[in-house]
């Protein structure tokens, strides 16, 4: 059965493969390892509550976190915290850990850190467990529409990320 997100994508003719878990991955390490991809392609997608009781979806790379001040100075907001559980399900209509951008009851703002752009292919939630929505950038920024692009992540965070590794070779 096709999820909210899949279907949005249908409907706009955005092209992504469906990648299907044996069972749900315990962690973004694991999600990557099974996709066959680096764990920077598997795109976080969080809900953040403003203190005015608004909603702001960010997307940001698999192995960074957000960093705080940059969202709270873009925002404009001294205090954000995390949507709990019950808040993702009711904004969203999807799990936990499954979330996608796409296929949303209501708009969204939506916050997209550059660093997700990196790479050529990412993955991101399908809206149901243990599902994933693997699509091309191009697509990704196509199916996304409405978007600020905003640096979130820590910079020093960032600039490690981007040294070579020094498993190649």
């Amino acid at each position: 059965m096709l999820t909210a997100a899949e279907a949005y994508l249908i409907e706009r003719g955005i092209p992504y493969r469906r990648f299907v878990h044996q069972q749900p991955p315990d962690d973004l390490e694991q999600a990557a390892t099974e996709r066959g991809q680096r764990l920077e392609q598997v795109v976080r997608t969080l809900l953040f509550r403003t203190t005015e009781g608004e909603f702001v979806m960010v997307l940001v790379p698999g192995g960074f976190h957000v960093y705080w001040p940059a969202l709270r100075q873009h925002l404009q907001q001294r205090r954000l915290t995390l949507a709990t559980e019950e808040e993702v399900i009711r904004v969203t209509g999807y799990m936990p850990g499954s979330v996608s951008p796409f296929g949303l009851p209501a708009p969204l703002r939506i916050l997209v850190d550059p660093h997700v752009f990196a790479v050529e292919e990412v993955s991101l939630g399908a809206g149901q467990p243990g599902v994933a929505i693997i699509m091309r950038r191009e697509d990704l920024v196509a199916a996304v529409g409405r978007f600020e692009l905003v640096n979130l992540v820590d910079e020093k965070q960032a600039r490690k990320a981007a040294k070579p590794s020094d498993n190649i070779g």
